[in-house]
């Protein structure tokens, strides 16, 4: 801490999709080991000096169908995986997305949360890298593909 100016702390935003949730909600899915390593590395960072969230869209959840009070996603409930809610602001810009780049709902809320994070770095797990990059805008994104 010198000089008074200050150090800017870190910050990594990590979005999950879909089919990511999907994938972390059934041990039995054929990504589910691929998608549980990304978020134990998410885990991992969150004890060091980077500012790491974790998070999902609200309409992403609904469309992977992840109810919070539903008994068979206590493992999903466990991961600490914030909602991000599509307010009145997030929705005129996701629907202006969705108008723009042709995407569905919930990719559009996908790409306001982008486009809106203050966060130094931003990381998308997905298995739709294509439309992660048409939703980007001029965000800098790191698509990790599952």
């Amino acid at each position: 801490m010198g000089g008074g100016t200050g150090t800017a702390v870190m910050s990594h935003l990590v979005v999950l999709d879909n089919e990511a949730v999907q994938a972390l909600a059934s041990p039995t899915h054929p990504k589910h080991r691929k998608v549980l390593a990304h978020v134990q590395v998410v885990t991992s960072r969150k004890r060091r000096a980077m500012q790491v969230s974790l998070v999902v869209p609200t309409t992403v959840r609904v469309e992977a169908g992840w109810d919070r009070s539903a008994p068979a996603c206590v493992f999903l409930n466990r991961m600490r995986i914030a909602d991000v809610p599509l307010d009145t602001a997030q929705a005129d810009f996701a629907a202006s997305i969705r108008n723009h780049a042709q995407v569905s709902v919930a990719d559009a809320h996908l790409g306001a949360v982008f486009q809106e994070s203050p966060a130094n770095m931003i990381t998308v797990v997905t298995s739709d890298p294509a439309d992660m990059r048409k939703v980007a805008g001029d965000k800098n994104v790191t698509v990790a593909t599952i």
